[in-house]
């Protein structure tokens, strides 16, 4: 069987997909498929298009890998690809969109507003109306963006305009939300649509104050505790929340759920996250092999899980 494997991409995400996709076509190499690996560029599209093959892994993050423009350049062509669909992949992307979905599905999420910011808008009255709907901490952040990327968490006034125009490098619409403190956990969910089963729950003991990008990606940037040091009700209870996320959403074959517990006992969804990390530091692997499903073997179930979908609709 002959796969592609989509990587790079144009995103501020570009070296994390890197680092995930050479871990995932050497995976495919180990179990014996034939693999290409294409550099993507939404100027060589032609690359794509001209492709001869059973399936594509999408092994890029951030926009135009994980926000449905490239599953809808797959669809077009008819080439089975692993994870998740258009709609499905927009509105994961789309934060404050999720956030919607996932307060009518009963999914506890932070306070928030979105801001659609214009080249001739007035900042210091975005500010000003920021500091009327939210009091300190809350957290300024693009609205479709991964990673953490562009994300601030304000303290006080001084610092809301710097945190605006921080975001809206990356997205022209800014989310802004109440901060919440908690401990962070993120649930994979993997398996056949509707019958989808939540992983064991990680802890994340980030090493910074934050858990950012260079938490996220740096060798000893942060520690995973599987799994959590959580009771089995509520352990139960938040990876309800997190296939409930991947069903609302309409996500396929895997994803991961990203939560806040507070001292409550209250799981605040963050995102769900499409296509996660698979570098050597990532979650979703080591979710995996805590209940000893190998990396490998992972990445086959997802390619598996994949093909049997689109043979029971084709």
């Amino acid at each position: 069987m002959k796969i592609a494997v989509l990587y790079g991409g144009i995103s501020k995400e570009r070296d994390v997909s890197i680092s995930s996709s050479k871990g995932i076509m050497q995976a495919l190499k180990n179990k014996g498929y034939e693999v290409i690996g294409i550099d993507f560029n939404p100027n060589k599209l032609d690359e794509v298009i001209g492709l001869d093959v059973d399936v594509v892994f999408i092994g890029m993050h951030g926009k135009h890998g994980e926000d449905g423009c490239v599953q809808g350049l797959l669809d077009m062509l008819n080439i089975p690809y692993v994870g998740s669909g258009v709609l499905a992949s927009a509105l994961a992307m789309n934060k404050s969109k999720a956030k919607e979905l996932f307060a009518k599905a009963g999914i506890p999420v932070a306070n928030g507003k979105q801001y659609r910011i214009t080249r001739n808008m007035n900042i210091r009255a975005l500010v000003n109306d920021i500091h009327e709907q939210f009091s300190f901490p809350f957290v300024v952040k693009p609205n479709r963006e991964g990673s953490t990327l562009g994300l601030t968490v304000v303290q006080d006034e001084k610092e809301t305009e710097a945190a605006i125009r921080r975001a809206i490098q990356s997205d022209h619409y800014i989310l802004v939300e109440q901060y919440i403190d908690g401990v962070e956990l993120t649930v994979p969910v993997m398996g056949k649509m509707g019958e989808e089963e939540a992983l064991p729950i990680i802890e994340i003991v980030p090493k910074n104050d934050l858990y950012d990008y260079e938490a996220k990606y740096s060798d000893g940037g942060s520690e995973h505790i599987i799994p959590a040091r959580i009771d089995e009700k509520l352990t139960e209870q938040i990876q309800r929340y997190a296939i409930l996320a991947h069903q609302v959403l309409g996500c396929k074959t895997y994803s991961r759920a990203d939560f806040l517990l507070t001292n409550d006992g209250t799981p605040y969804i963050l995102e769900v996250n499409t296509l996660p990390g698979m570098t050597p530091t990532s979650l979703f692997p080591d979710s995996a092999r805590s209940v000893n499903l190998s990396y490998d073997d992972m990445i086959e179930r997802f390619v598996q899980l994949t093909l049997d979908d689109y043979r029971a609709i084709h």
